[in-house]
């Protein structure tokens, strides 16, 4: 079997192709970042018009480097939501046109739950386990059971976790994209330099709350000055704040659900600081830690097909009036 995984959800447009055992075959990733740049984030509307520039390119693109032919496609999987409206249309329109055009069955999943399960494409994973999403729009726990099938224990209720690093980032006019440039100046860093707040540590829930982080950090650079000689003090302290909430949210869910399996997917877990964090604190507390690798982090389409194989081992196929959507669907 040959799988085409077609993402569109936010600004990278990328498509893979892989086998029934999971091996990739093709996988290409265009990042439009240079593009939204300028304007210091992703602006909805020209991604969404990048990727119909795009989408049939890259496709032919992508078979070529495969060595295959497109009647040699079995299944396409396509990303059905969450993420930007129009950008989502887009690679679910493709998508349903090849399906159409050439009688090949069509699978929409989630595009957070793909995230989730991009460990497969490096190794396979006992179930169950706990996973933890964290990306620019997404920040949410969940617990699988078995492939396909999954309870959301814990989100945000309001900033993702990578969406305030962005906030952050354009608060000090850092750049773009802001996440990957603080972990940069973290680096150089002390964490201990500010006891920024660590949200709803507390709770007895696994949910999480990034608006106030984000907001403790602007009064403190409001307040005091920041220069040269103190910014990677502060972002450290920051993206150390972040951290510590994540990791201790995770482990939390995991201990409620009994589960000692906990993996780790989203762009934001590219972060090398967060990584290590995890993997530090799961060796401490005996818990298996599975992160994948940060190519696979980043939306990518390769994730998609390989979840997409999961739902056609289990008959579960999408029909050609699937719907796009933008928020997590609960389930």
């Amino acid at each position: 079997m040959v799988i085409l995984g077609i993402d569109t959800s936010c600004d990278d447009t990328s498509l893979a192709l892989i086998d029934h055992n999971r091996r990739i075959l093709a996988h290409i990733i265009s990042s439009q970042a240079d593009l939204h740049r300028l304007f210091g984030g992703v602006v909805p509307e020209i991604a969404s018009r990048k990727h119909v520039e795009l989408i049939d390119i890259i496709y032919n693109e992508v078979l070529e480097k495969a060595g295959i032919q497109a009647g040699d496609i079995d299944l396409v999987g396509v990303t059905s939501g969450p993420g930007l409206i129009g950008s989502v249309l887009v690679g679910l329109s493709f998508a349903k046109g090849l399906s159409l055009a050439g009688g090949i069955p069509l699978i929409g999943v989630n595009h957070v739950e793909a995230h989730a399960m991009s460990i497969f494409l490096e190794r396979d994973v006992e179930f169950p386990f706990v996973a933890l999403v964290v990306s620019g729009g997404h920040t949410v726990i969940l617990s699988f059971d078995a492939p396909c099938s999954f309870q959301v224990i814990g989100s945000t209720v309001d900033d993702a976790a990578g969406e305030a690093f962005a906030k952050v980032a354009t608060f000090q006019g850092l750049g773009y994209p802001g996440g990957r440039i603080i972990e940069e100046m973290a680096r150089q860093g002390s964490p201990d330099h500010v006891a920024f707040p660590r949200p709803m540590m507390d709770d007895v829930r696994c949910n999480f709350s990034f608006s106030g982080l984000k907001t403790a950090f602007i009064t403190y650079a409001k307040k005091h000055t920041i220069d040269a000689s103190t910014i990677n003090d502060v972002l450290a302290s920051f993206q150390e704040a972040v951290c510590d909430v994540l990791v201790a949210k995770t482990f939390k869910a995991a201990r409620q659900s009994n589960i000692k399996r906990v993996v780790v997917g989203g762009g934001v877990a590219a972060n090398g600081r967060l990584r290590e964090v995890f993997l530090k604190r799961g060796k401490q507390e005996d818990y298996e830690v599975m992160i994948a690798s940060p190519l696979f982090c980043t939306d990518n389409g390769a994730m998609i097909a390989s979840l997409a194989s999961f739902y056609a081992g289990s008959g579960t196929y999408s029909t050609l009036d699937i719907k796009a959507y933008s928020r997590m669907v609960m389930k």
